[in-house]
C-alpha cells in the first residue's frame, strides 16, 4: 500500500477538488463571497486586495506558484470572503471544495504537515510586512517588494523578469504615492540595479538597498 502523496493530491483532479484557469486580471473569488473553498496555486502569479468601505483598494499580499489561498473558508463558522484573489498573469490552480480540504487535513497527517508549515511561513511573511512598514523607508520598502517578486533566496536564475504590476499596486504595497515609485524605479534603474522596459528584470544587486543601514 502506498502512503498518501500530497504533491500528487494537489495537482491531479479527483472528487471535490478540480484544475481552474483564471486569466490575467480576473478573480479567483471577491471580497464578500461565500467562503466555501480554497485554492492551490499550481502556475501564475496573483495578488490579494482588500477594499475599505470607502472604497479605497489596497494590495495585502502577493501570491506564487505552491501558494494556497482562501484559507480563511475552514474556519469553524464559514463566512465571507474578507479579500479578493486576482490574477495577476494566467493562473492554473487547484480548487478544493471545503468538506474536502478538512476531509484529507484530518485524515492525511502528510497534507496536513505541509499546510501547516504554509501557514506558519506565511504567519513569518506577514509579521515581517508588518515590520517592513513600521520601520523601513518606503525605499527599502519598494526594493523588498520587488525581490520578493523575483524570488531571490530561491532555486533559480542570478536576474528575474517580475510578472507585470503597475506602480499604482506597487505603491498600495508599501504605503506611498505612485510619483515616489516612479523616483525610486527611476533611480534604482540608473545604478543598474533594475531594468525596466514595460517589464521589470531585477538584478541581486537590488540587495544592497535593503541590506544599507
Amino acid at each position: 500500500m502506498t502512503g498518501f502523496d500530497p504533491a500528487a493530491f494537489l495537482m491531479s483532479a479527483g472528487l471535490g477538488r478540480r484544475i481552474v484557469k483564471v486569466k490575467a486580471k480576473h478573480n479567483f473569488f471577491a471580497q464578500g463571497d461565500v467562503a466555501d473553498c480554497v485554492f492551490y496555486l499550481q502556475g501564475g502569479r496573483a495578488k490579494l486586495t482588500v477594499m475599505s468601505s470607502r472604497g479605497k483598494e489596497a494590495t495585502i499580499l502577493l501570491l506564487n506558484p505552491n501558494d494556497f489561498v482562501g484559507e480563511d473558508s475552514l474556519a469553524g463558522v464559514p463566512g465571507p470572503r474578507l479579500a479578493t484573489a486576482t490574477a495577476l498573469t494566467q493562473c492554473v490552480a487547484m480548487k478544493i471544495e471545503r468538506v474536502e480540504m478538512i476531509r484529507v487535513m484530518h485524515e492525511e497527517h502528510a497534507f496536513s504537515d505541509m499546510f501547516l508549515k504554509f501557514l506558519i511561513a506565511r504567519s513569518i511573511r506577514t509579521q515581517a510586512d508588518l515590520v517592513d512598514q513600521l520601520f523601513n523607508s518606503s525605499e527599502k520598502r519598494l526594493a523588498r517588494i520587488l525581490l520578493l517578486m523575483a524570488e531571490f533566496g530561491m532555486p533559480g536564475e542570478p536576474e528575474s523578469l517580475i510578472p507585470k504590476i503597475t506602480q499604482e499596486t506597487l505603491a498600495e504595497m508599501i504605503g506611498t504615492t505612485r510619483s515616489r515609485v516612479s523616483f525610486f524605479m527611476n533611480r534604482f534603474r540608473k545604478l543598474g540595479f533594475i531594468d525596466y522596459n514595460g517589464r521589470i528584470t531585477v538584478h541581486k544587486s537590488l540587495l544592497n538597498v535593503v541590506l544599507h543601514d
